[in-house]
């Protein structure tokens, strides 16, 4: 009997540590021109979305899976979108193409590297749809599940520049911009910096925080620091082959993406920045906090992009 239990387990076990099976996933998205705040005063700036928030949903597949983008672009938008996809191999002319209002666009390719990629629209000209708030981050989870160490809390944060007006596209080429932000308003998680914010994210000592992180631009640099925190690791693009250690910053350019493991021994605040001081102090600064009292819903589930 002991003999066929450890015959049972160890065959489950097997089972367990094989790489996940590709999938068939469809997923969905919607190009919508809204009216977003930019800031915690809740200054409005008309903004071009997928799904009418800004960054655009997380989507999440598998290395390996098949996976079909359905774009469709609201019949009460003004101009055409697309979707670029930093994940996807696949025909720029064919698949990436803008459509027009109320049209529907539909392709598909397979994520056949694991990372933390950049989408963006790439309809001309791209530098303003971006601008506009027109990103997003797909996660494309490594088939094998340990490959990376498990995280106890993931975060999305996506850098971008803020123009106090999207039409002038002279400014937007001079790189004139009004905030550089993470997740699309200017100090969004800092109530140091401004008392007007109300959200931090959240952790307990000792929990491996996986922060991914993708630089919408459309211009600048980052390089992306936490104050009073080393980076555990660092995987430049999200690729768990392209491993650093004991990282004290890493220089993110536009369009481009990484992943970043926090830990924190004590608790008390860190601050995740943009160490160009002028991104910094405009509104690239998020603050992560380690309490024993953390809330146990934050980095995890729906709660990985907070809103």
């Amino acid at each position: 009997m002991r003999k066929s239990l450890l015959v049972a387990a160890s065959a489950l076990m097997g089972l367990v540590s094989q790489p996940a099976l590709a999938k068939d996933v469809q997923l969905r998205l919607t190009a919508k021109e809204v009216s977003l705040p930019v800031d915690n005063k809740g200054t409005m700036q008309a903004s071009w979305t997928y799904e009418g928030q800004v960054p655009g949903p997380v989507l999440r597949v598998t290395e390996g899976d098949r996976v079909t983008i359905v774009l469709t672009n609201d019949a009460a938008n003004k101009n055409s979108h697309s979707i670029d996809l930093h994940a996807a191999r696949v025909d720029v002319v064919k698949d990436f193409e803008a459509i027009k209002p109320g049209e529907t666009k539909t392709f598909s390719f397979t994520a056949t590297y694991p990372g933390a990629f950049y989408y963006h629209c790439g309809s001309d000209p791209m530098y303003q749809h971006i601008a506009r708030g027109m990103f997003g981050v797909i996660l494309v989870d490594p088939k094998d599940a340990k490959a990376l160490p498990p995280a106890d809390r993931e975060y999305i944060l996506v850098q971008s520049e803020v123009y106090s007006n999207p039409d002038d596209l002279h400014s937007i080429m001079k790189s004139d911009w009004q905030h550089v932000v993470f997740n699309g308003v200017a100090f969004k998680y800092d109530p140091v910096h401004d008392p007007a914010s109300t959200k931090m994210l959240v952790a307990k000592p000792g929990e491996r925080v996986r922060v991914y992180f993708v630089n919408a631009g459309p211009n600048e640099y980052s390089t992306l620091h936490p104050i009073a925190g080393i980076w555990d690791a660092v995987y430049p693009s999200g690729n768990p082959k392209n491993k650093k250690v004991g990282m004290q910053s890493l220089v993110v350019g536009p369009g481009d993406g990484a992943t970043f493991d926090l830990i924190s021994p004590v608790e008390g605040a860190n601050v995740i920045v943009d160490h160009s001081m002028s991104h910094a102090h405009t509104g690239a600064m998020a603050v992560v906090m380690f309490s024993n009292d953390a809330d146990p819903k934050m980095g995890r589930g729906n709660l990985i992009l907070v809103p």
